[in-house]
């Protein structure tokens, strides 16, 4: 969610106030904000809509782990959670919030360094958890990654190389990582202002639009058609908390929606038939793409206005590895709850959903705290230079 990657990888924190370059006299002044909390809670709740696609909207190896299709452990539900997967959208709408907002006013080797250090120690943890897993004799069945490919996965560069994936989600992060290439080549290296922010966006929707229609299959590695409106409308969004509202800002964010509602509907939406698992109508997958878009919204139109409840920086703390693990993980306790155990299946949804949620904690305050501050360190110091008399 990828990504956040979904997906959705980044802790949420206020930006400090611009430099105001290039920002004159016809722009609001930046307002001061704090720690959005808000956009923690909506990051966990798209994760939970991706789990619940996961384990109950879908086919596949989940099916292995049920021992039927989850159709028939949840006939009233598994049509609601197979539109889970647009948690990957919302995902990458709150990255586009996030990322502008993060990357404001910072150097490019400390913008770099936070974004590994973020993403890294978590998502190495993972990969060994799953190895480990799927090495279990009851779990082989799910398919084990060769020692070739998962070194590869190590580097997250899995899928440019052709390596098989250790983590299905993992897709979300090579989405995530080439948003933060973008967005730190045109914006954060030149340096951050509205204006080049906007310059962006408007650059970046037209690149996509013209790569679509010229069928650029190169091309389209890089400008990422299908997914760039959901970034672009996080930024706007962010460009509206950051200065209010503005015509400018809201029409980044409105064509963004509409270019996005087109490609989720064409990606997700097919006929209604048999040999589907699910059959998901075009305009709820509108209209939950339009909820998504709002709850944003109103975070960024209301801003430090909303609760600071304890639970929201734990629950954004919890996302990402949470995210990292639940799908493969949760095969393996599906089955060993389900069906070495025989707990139904409700309570085996409301089980799994916790151990992965608790597995995550374990994640972020054994690796993420530990290694996160140690490897950004490491990366934002400046090498230094030899000695005259060695030069």
């Amino acid at each position: 969610m990828r990504t956040s990657g979904g997906a959705a990888t980044s802790g949420v924190w206020g930006a400090a106030p611009g430099n105001g370059e290039g920002e004159g006299p016809g722009h609001s002044t930046p307002r001061h904000h704090r720690r959005l909390t808000a956009l923690d809670g909506l990051r966990l709740i798209a994760a939970l809509m991706v789990a619940l696609y996961h384990y109950g909207g879908r086919g596949g190896e989940i099916t292995k782990a049920w021992g039927a299709s989850p159709r028939h452990q949840f006939p009233h539900l598994s049509q609601a959670f197979a539109y889970g997967c647009l948690g990957v959208q919302l995902f990458f709408v709150i990255s586009g919030f996030v990322i502008c907002m993060s990357g404001w006013g910072r150097s490019l080797r400390s913008f770099t360094a936070s974004r590994a250090a973020r993403l890294y120690p978590a998502y190495w943890a993972a990969i060994l958890l799953v190895t480990a897993a799927f090495a279990l004799p009851f779990a082989r069945h799910y398919g084990s990654v060769s020692a070739s490919d998962t070194l590869v996965n190590l580097t997250m560069l899995q899928q440019p190389f052709g390596a098989e994936r250790v983590l299905g989600v993992c897709w979300t992060l090579w989405v995530e990582v080439r948003f933060y290439a973008l967005f730190a080549l045109f914006v954060v290296l030149p340096g951050a202002t509205r204006h080049r922010v906007v310059l962006f966006c408007a650059v970046w929707t037209l690149a996509s639009a013209l790569t679509t229609a010229a069928h650029a299959e190169a091309l389209k590695v890089v400008v990422m058609p299908e997914h760039s409106s959901f970034f672009i409308g996080g930024i706007g969004l962010y460009l509206v908390h950051r200065y209010g509202h503005s015509l400018t800002a809201w029409g980044i964010v409105a064509m963004s929606f509409l270019i996005g509602q087109h490609h989720a509907v064409a990606g997700l939406w097919h006929p209604p038939g048999p040999h589907h698992f699910s059959y998901r109508s075009p305009l709820v997958i509108i209209a939950v793409l339009a909820l998504g878009y709002a709850a944003v919204a109103a975070v960024a139109v209301g801003g430090d206005r909303w609760p600071s409840w304890r639970w929201l920086p734990v629950a954004g703390a919890l996302t990402y590895p949470f995210y990292l693990v639940h799908e493969h993980l949760g095969w393996v306790v599906v089955e060993v709850l389900h069906r070495r155990l025989g707990i139904p299946s409700y309570g085996v949804l409301v089980l799994t959903v916790t151990l992965m949620l608790a597995l995550a904690w374990v994640l972020h305050v054994g690796v993420e705290r530990r290694l996160t501050p140690l490897l950004r360190r490491g990366l934002e110091k400046a090498p230094q230079g030899k000695p005259a008399a060695d030069a």
